[in-house]
């Protein structure tokens, strides 16, 4: 294991003021999306529509890494050239997604697992052949009447250490994602509860997996109100009680923090963002982004929403890519929203 390699791309990967661009979603899920926006899905307008988000002039002055699906890192732009070459050229990180999904758990009805680690060391090496340095598993657990259960948190956090465990041997730096989704009409203190034990108990499974943290990144939620909770918790909130959380169960070792934005509107996940960096002092982890729907959702409906349009969605991309930059220093003021709502 390179550790002072796979540090470096942890930290390139998640410095003020850039943050990750997560485009891996699966074929069904991005076919849904596309359903929304009256394109139908084929392995042609996916390439269109990830070329289009990957060639916006200027994306790399604030996003460091992007991650792929599988189709997406094999394919070849319109003019022959290999998406990650293309991501390479905007001095952008490409990485991978590797786990196969969330299945149901056997033995709980309402719980997942993901899946993906049959063959993952063979899959692995090939994606750094292909040119990935960083790849991302997801762990999805909900809240709800009596989950998640400890069964439930122990199977999917002994399934994200042997992933990482993969990942650094082969050279790749994992990102660990064990989000708590915010389905349901649980409090934020719930949610805080939760997380607060995920995560412990993941870095317990890291460390007996022998895990180098400096290279590795967590990709957690942020701790907030379920989304059909009647008592919405504010920003100033959510921004102190995810702090709280995060200091009492992530060591000072891990290099950084990216957040997923789990559903949250676009322009509420970059308030939360902001609203931690400015209150987060001394924070022994980079806070930044790796947001999928927060930054893509509007360049989608502008690419798709009539005819294909190529330079509004770049430009719609570009700005939430912004957005977002100004976030991770703190900087963020939905003033310059202003222009870009419709």
């Amino acid at each position: 294991m390179d550790k002072k390699r796979l540090k470096k791309i942890a930290q390139n990967l998640s410095a003020p003021p850039k943050g990750i661009l997560a485009a891996d979603e699966s074929t069904a899920t991005i076919g849904k999306r596309f359903e929304q926006v009256s394109v139908k899905s084929t392995k042609k307008t996916r390439r269109d529509y990830r070329e289009t988000l990957l060639r916006t002039p200027g994306l790399g002055k604030f996003i460091s890494g992007v991650i792929l699906y599988d189709e997406t890192i094999r394919q070849r732009c319109a003019d022959n050239t290999p998406i990650v070459k293309i991501i390479r050229n905007q001095k952008i990180i490409p990485g991978i997604k590797v786990d196969t999904g969330a299945k149901d758990l056997a033995g709980s009805k309402k719980e997942k697992i993901t899946e993906g680690l049959d063959g993952l060391r063979e899959r692995l090496m090939e994606y750094r052949s292909i040119g990935a340095d960083f790849a991302k598993w997801r762990s999805v657990i909900s809240i709800g009447n009596g989950i998640p259960t400890d069964y439930c948190l122990k199977t999917n956090v002994h399934a994200l250490a042997r992933y990482a465990a993969l990942c650094q041997e082969c050279g790749l730096v994992p990102i660990v994602e064990p989000e708590v989704l915010m389905d349901g009409n649980h409090t934020i203190d719930k949610c805080f509860e939760v997380t607060h034990k995920t995560l412990t108990l993941l870095y317990k499974e890291l460390k007996l997996h022998g895990i180098f943290l400096e290279g590795t990144l967590l990709k957690p939620n942020m701790v907030i109100s379920g989304k059909d909770c009647k008592k919405q918790a504010d920003w100033l909130t959510v921004a102190r009680k995810t702090i709280k959380c995060l200091k009492s169960s992530v060591p000072r070792a891990v290099t950084g923090i990216v957040f997923l934005s789990g559903g949250q509107d676009c322009e509420l996940a970059t308030i939360h963002l902001t609203s931690m960096n400015v209150i987060g002092h001394r924070l022994p982890w980079n806070l930044s982004f790796s947001y999928g729907r927060a930054l893509q959702e509007p360049a989608l409906y502008a690419w798709g929403h009539k005819d294909i349009d190529i330079k509004e969605a770049q430009d719609v991309l570009l700005h939430r890519a912004k957005m977002n930059s100004l976030a991770t220093e703190g900087r963020y003021s939905n003033i310059g929203e202003d222009a870009f709502r419709t």
